[in-house]
């Protein structure tokens, strides 16, 4: 494929431009959908004029469909954007991009998607799918899957469809969270992530972080000793990556630690842990659930996290190993490979 598009680049440079901008405008229209045309070119950064002209293409070619709500996909349309896929990941160079991650990383497995989230919210959603879609793939029937908080994990359970071939799947909480955002939290996404694969769950209701005093009179109740069982024989753990001192003020962390997270220069964060550019663990907040060292007992453990300002945070936590698989975006994987010899 890469040889037909290098050819095509030559004879009709145009071509690939205007596939590229129709495949952006199907995309953003798919996330979105119903949107307005001034919504689709603002998303787009782009001219209504020039919009306007693409879209009267696509409904033309009867890959959309416009109504008094806005736009949406036709089903012809879905069908061409899915087809589309892996050859514009080709034509931007995605898939050399995978493998200069992945040999960087020194991973098993890389899914890049397209885009930058710290610029568009869509690119999250797209992770959310890739993250959907490589689950299918690993999980079989009656598995149990450990899933932490925060925004893109969030993301991911927003995407879940049911996982038909890895039926009657358990979902847990990989850590305890009570007081962060309701809808960042492991038990909500857990219970919405299970609900929407036609799945089970167990939820932790547990304070996160804890003082060493409570942690080890809660993590001596059975009903907690119950479920910390099961998330440690987790089949699949799916977990962010967060932005050190983003995570340290997120936890309204005291001074007297975020003293020692400044002067450790921890740059990323993980399970709780704050790791310094190379991979030394600078602090760890006491809390209930999955520790680095249960990573190790885990088949397939999966980092969801991108954009661009994450690509230090992701670098920091993969210097432990502890994680075989990523699925990030554009914006974090070229920020990665930057500076690295090829």
């Amino acid at each position: 494929m890469r040889a037909l598009i290098d050819l095509q680049s030559k004879l009709f440079p145009d071509l690939l431009d205007i596939m590229q901008r129709r495949y952006e405008i199907l995309q953003i229209i798919r996330q979105m959908e119903p949107i307005g045309r001034r919504s689709l070119a603002d998303n787009l950064a782009m001219a209504e004029r020039t919009v306007r002209s693409e879209i009267d293409f696509l409904q033309e070619q009867s890959l959309i469909e416009i109504t008094t709500r806005g736009m949406h996909l036709t089903s012809e349309g879905r069908q061409v954007l899915l087809q589309l896929e892996e050859f514009m990941k080709e034509l931007k160079g995605i898939s050399n991009l995978e493998d200069q991650v992945k040999k960087k990383l020194n991973i098993n497995h890389v899914v890049v998607v397209p885009g930058n989230s710290d610029e568009l919210s869509w690119v999250k959603e797209e992770m959310g799918k890739a993250c959907v879609r490589y689950m299918k793939e690993v999980l079989k029937p009656n598995n149990t899957v450990a899933v932490t908080g925060g925004g893109t994990i969030a993301a991911v359970a927003e995407m879940m469809t049911p996982l038909e071939q890895a039926q009657n799947c358990l979902f847990v909480p990989a850590r305890g969270g009570l007081g962060e955002q309701v809808e960042n939290q492991a038990n909500t996404i857990c219970a919405e992530m299970a609900k929407k694969a036609n799945g089970k769950y167990r939820l932790l209701y547990v304070p996160d972080p804890l003082s060493e005093e409570s942690y080890h009179t809660i993590i001596g109740e059975p009903s907690v000793r119950e479920v910390l069982e099961l998330i440690r024989s987790s089949d699949l753990i799916v977990h962010g990556i967060g932005d050190a001192m983003t995570m340290a003020e997120r936890r309204k962390t005291p001074q007297s630690v975020m003293k020692t997270i400044q002067e450790g220069d921890a740059v990323g964060e993980a399970f709780g842990y704050y790791f310094n550019k190379e991979g030394e663990i600078v602090h760890k907040v006491r809390t209930v659930g999955i520790q680095l060292e249960d990573l190790n007992h885990t088949n397939c453990v999966m980092a969801v996290a991108g954009g661009k300002s994450k690509a230090e945070a992701i670098d920091s936590y993969f210097k432990q190993g502890q994680s075989n698989v990523l699925i990030t975006d554009e914006g974090a994987a070229r920020e990665l490979i930057k500076g690295t010899s090829l």
